[in-house]
């Protein structure tokens, strides 16, 4: 039985569509990555995860039971940040990690102060004066230092810097180790490329891809540079070759995964001196998807 998984969860506010029988499973120990742009639906599909919205139809279940039904004992196992985090202002940093952490029924000590190292948070300041990054931080050690079995993260690195991002990835990356899940909503699209082990694509409600990074990538293109002894003819002739640019010293073209092996078998007869190849990356697939609609639906 997955960890989480939705069965044509949809919801509607009004006449307004905003989930069109959306279907997800996040599996034990797997990291599943959501991606979508602003208005796609990723937002309120947590927010019926984590029981705040009620679907309209279909099912959603984490741990086997009812998200609706079921939320107080679900969030007892869950860790939840998102992507604007509002906190105490008169408190400080310390005191809700410690509050959060005590919410769940957490006592490990050694794992917040490593956390609160790792993350470069002064605890002693008062919330009312950190940065966004600073609210981020504050989440994120609380989230992590929790014994979570299911972490969903909305946008959790709005307003971290670089560095930080990595070490939320070394998080991340120990809680799949220990056999957690997480389900990370992202427009990062390189920090989703690199953490998760499927990815799924939502646009206006609908969950139009979801795979492995192997198995979506036939969708997209590589990026081929090639230098040769001789000019190379009738490139534009091959089926699945695009974009053909001519460069100072060599060729570059896109070409489609089915397509490689021809196009490189045609461009060797005229004396490959130089070729690079790029793989696609999730970005290019995401591009792919979107480029003819930016239009988007709306979470309510």
């Amino acid at each position: 039985m997955p960890l989480l998984e939705t069965v044509n969860l949809t919801k509607r506010f009004g006449k307004f569509t905003a989930l069109d029988q959306v279907n997800l499973k996040v599996e034990k120990g797997e990291i599943f990555g959501f991606i979508g742009p602003n208005g796609a639906g990723k937002s309120t599909t947590i927010r019926v995860l984590l029981g705040v919205l009620k679907a309209t139809n279909g099912e959603a279940r984490i741990f086997g039971k009812d998200v609706w039904k079921a939320a107080v004992d679900i969030h007892r196992h869950l860790a939840y940040v998102p992507g604007d985090v509002h906190l105490w202002p008169n408190l400080t940093g310390g005191e809700v990690i410690d509050l959060l952490i005590k919410l769940k029924g957490a006592n490990d000590r050694n794992k917040r102060e490593q956390l609160i190292e790792m993350f470069h948070l002064d605890p002693s300041k008062k919330c009312g004066t950190y940065s966004k990054g600073n609210r981020q931080k504050v989440a994120l050690i609380a989230a992590f230092s929790s014994d979570a079995d299911l972490y969903i993260l909305d946008e959790p690195t709005s307003g971290l810097d670089p560095l930080m991002e990595n070490v939320f990835q070394e998080c991340v990356l120990e809680a799949k180790k220990e056999g957690k899940s997480v389900l990370l909503s992202s427009h990062i699209l390189s920090e989703v490329e690199k953490l998760c082990d499927r990815v799924g694509i939502i646009r206006q409600g609908k969950i139009i891809e979801t795979g492995t990074l192997r198995e979506l990538r036939h969708l997209t293109r590589n990026h081929i540079y090639v230098e040769t002894l001789q000019p190379i003819k009738s490139l534009d002739r091959l089926e699945g070759v695009h974009q053909i640019e001519t460069k100072d010293d060599g060729v570059t073209f896109q070409v489609d995964m089915e397509s490689l092996d021809s196009a490189i078998k045609h461009v060797s007869q005229f004396g490959i001196l130089k070729l690079e190849s790029f793989p696609p990356t999730l970005e290019d697939l995401f591009l792919r998807h979107y480029a003819h609609d930016q239009k988007g639906g709306g979470d309510s």
